[in-house]
Order: C-alpha cells, then sequence, then structure tokens
C-alpha cells in the first residue's frame, strides 16, 4: 500500500471535489407525490394520464378506486391541476362520478387549433367484471364516452357516450388509452384527433376464446364525432401513439404484447390511423406485459418512451429517448428501481420532461408519482 503522502492526499482532495462538485452540477430528479392510496377518500388509485393545457397547467388523471384495488366497483374519474410544471399539485377534483359504477380509462387530448381538451373514457356497470365482460355473461358492457372542456380542465361537459361510432357490435372488453392521444401536425391528416385504444372480440373458430387487438379513433371536426380507426390484432391490448418526425404524418402505434416475447411491439400508419401495418416486435424495449407510454417532444426532436423495463415483473420504470424515429433507444432516467407499473410522458421544455407514473415499495399501487427529469445524454 503507498504511503498517503502530502501530495497524493492533495489528489485525492481534488478528485473528490470534482466529483462532488459535477454531482451537484447534474440536474435532479424531482419527484412529487400526486395521489397517495388511501388518501382523499379512495382505497387505490390507479391508471395515470397527463397532459399540458393551453395555458400550460399540468393535468393529472387517474383512477380513484372507493373500496379496493381491482379493477370493477365503484371507480371515479379524478383530476389534479398543478400551475407551477408539477412540483406541487391543487386540490382532487371530481370529473365522472357514476354512483357505484366504473368510470376509468382516461385518454386526453388537446385541440391546438381551438384550446379545447377532449377527454375519452370508458364505462360499465360496477357489478360487472372484465373477464365477465368478454364471455358476454353479464347485462351490461363497455362502452365508450366523451367529455370536454374550454377553459383548461377547470370544468367539463357532461359525458356523451360514442359507442355505436366507435366500437364494432361484435366486441366486448374496450378500453381507451389509457395515457394520451395526439393531433396529427403533419401531412394528408393534420389537424385529426387520434385514441390510442383496445379491444376484445370472439375467435370465430372458438366461441370460448377472446382475441385482443388494437386500435385507433379518431375526429376530423375538433371533436364533435368520433369514428372508428383500423385494427391490430392478434395478441395486442394497451398502446400509445405518436406522430414520427418525417413530416408525412406517419404514426407509430407502441403496444403491449400477448406474444410472450417479453417485448413491445409497434405498427405504423400512413393515413392517419384508418389502417395500420402488422405488427412486429420492438425487442429493445422489454416489458413484462405491462402499460406504457410513448411520447413525440416536439421541442427536444425526441419520441420517449417509459415502461416497467423488466422481463418478467412490474418494476424498473425507466425512461428512454429516440432521435431516430424508434430505430433506436438510449435511457435517460430510472425513475423507480421497485414495483412500478402504468405511466405517462408530458414535455416540459426543450431540457425537460416528465412522467406520472404507478410506484410503491411492496406493490406498484400505493402511490402515483410526478417525476421531472433531464434530457441531456
Amino acid at each position: 500500500m503507498l504511503p498517503l503522502t502530502v501530495p497524493r492526499l492533495r489528489a485525492c482532495l481534488a478528485l473528490f471535489l470534482v466529483s462532488a462538485l459535477a454531482a451537484l452540477a447534474a440536474p435532479a430528479v424531482e419527484k412529487t407525490d400526486v395521489y397517495v392510496s388511501g388518501q382523499d377518500g379512495y382505497h387505490t388509485y390507479r391508471i395515470p394520464a397527463v397532459i399540458r393545457a393551453r395555458n400550460s397547467d399540468l393535468l393529472a388523471f387517474a383512477e380513484g378506486r372507493k373500496s379496493g384495488g381491482g379493477d370493477a366497483g365503484n371507480i371515479d374519474l379524478l383530476l389534479k391541476r398543478s400551475t407551477d410544471g408539477g412540483r406541487t399539485w391543487g386540490a382532487q377534483q371530481v370529473v365522472w362520478d357514476d354512483a357505484d359504477n366504473t368510470c376509468g380509462n382516461p385518454c386526453p387530448v388537446l385541440d391546438a387549433s381551438t384550446g379545447t381538451l377532449w377527454l375519452l373514457l370508458t364505462h360499465n356497470l360496477g357489478t360487472d367484471h372484465e373477464k365477465d365482460i368478454i364471455a358476454r355473461t353479464v347485462r351490461g358492457s363497455r362502452t365508450v364516452w366523451v367529455t370536454n372542456s374550454t377553459d383548461d380542465g377547470i370544468t367539463w361537459t357532461k359525458p356523451v357516450e360514442i359507442t355505436s361510432t366507435t366500437k364494432k357490435p361484435d366486441w366486448t372488453w374496450y378500453a381507451t388509452g389509457p395515457g394520451i392521444g395526439i393531433q396529427i401536425q403533419k401531412g394528408t391528416h393534420a389537424g385529426r384527433l387520434v385514441i390510442p385504444c383496445d379491444y376484445n372480440d370472439t375467435d370465430p373458430a372458438d366461441p370460448k376464446k377472446a382475441r385482443k387487438g388494437s386500435h385507433a379513433i379518431f375526429s376530423d371536426d375538433h371533436g364533435k364525432t368520433w369514428q372508428l380507426g383500423g385494427t391490430i390484432a392478434p395478441a395486442m391490448n394497451e398502446c400509445q401513439v405518436a406522430e414520427l418526425f418525417d413530416g408525412r404524418g406517419t404514426l407509430l402505434m407502441d403496444m403491449r404484447s400477448y406474444f410472450g416475447r417479453a417485448a413491445r411491439a409497434q405498427s405504423l400508419s400512413t393515413d392517419g390511423g384508418t389502417t395500420w401495418s402488422a405488427s412486429v416486435d420492438a425487442p429493445t424495449l422489454v416489458e413484462p406485459v405491462c402499460q406504457a407510454s410513448l411520447l413525440r417532444h416536439d421541442a427536444a426532436k425526441l419520441l420517449l418512451f417509459s415502461n416497467p423495463a423488466h422481463p418478467k415483473q412490474r418494476v424498473n420504470l425507466t425512461v428512454r429517448a429516440s432521435a431516430d424515429d424508434a430505430k433506436t433507444w438510449r435511457d435517460v432516467a430510472v425513475l423507480h428501481a421497485g414495483p412500478s407499473a402504468y405511466s405517462s410522458l408530458v414535455a416540459l421544455d426543450a431540457a425537460t420532461a416528465a412522467c406520472l407514473y404507478e410506484n410503491g415499495e411492496k406493490k406498484p399501487y400505493e402511490r402515483i408519482t410526478f417525476a421531472r427529469f433531464p434530457l441531456a445524454k
């Protein structure tokens, strides 16, 4: 062992100071808990979605599950607002409460040309569980609804049902998002509002077997009417959509996959979501079969992606970035190494983005946290 001489001590101290200063200079991830299970009258909070309103306020949506953590029962659609970039959040607001029934799967989209926020939702009787809806053994079904706000989310219209134009008669289960929708910026369908969704139908060869698929619904009249776009099947599920940077309005759908290959699946549309290419695996985007978020960050010229990056478990909530339209990805930040699940990304400025995500210490559904993080390499 070398003796600790004065010059050597000085060198060690200098190295320590350089490392300490670098750590201080590096932008830190800022985290704030938005919804905490057991607080404010709800047993569990799930299914986060975050969007930036026209006035730059951040709106954090979630399902408030009254008496348990399950996907059925008395579930209300909730909203919290931040006016300071997500560092603090205001009081909880109820967007839709239909007695003991299930109001959920928030998927907001901003019409940049009008400033109107549209919120797509799903509804079912609180006594109807997903497996029973799929089996057609219940008296109700899963229906599709929309509400809107013209004052940056302060007030919302009474939800209106749009099932007849957005769901095929033979479909059973249905989900909007969860996450966010987009407005196409370029190409023939510029201005179109697009909402990513998923559905179940019955396999004609085996009536007892359900088939999963992803699809899009869209509006060409600023949210007044909604119609069904193309489907992507089989074995697809919850999904998010983003417009690529090719200047032609090409859409990328990123999907939860049931092919059992521990990876996301993706599909492209060149006609505004009316039709989609066959799904292909995205092996770089490892997943344990879970929801994920996909976001086009215009100011940074990046696609962002977040999910629990593990092949088998809902852990390791990680954000990645792509500068080449999803051909390659680099890690940006691990937001929570422990139990974590659903997430929703939002752009803040050219150097910063944020994520609203489920996480906990023993299970992923203990809280919903908002994390700001830098995009620099």
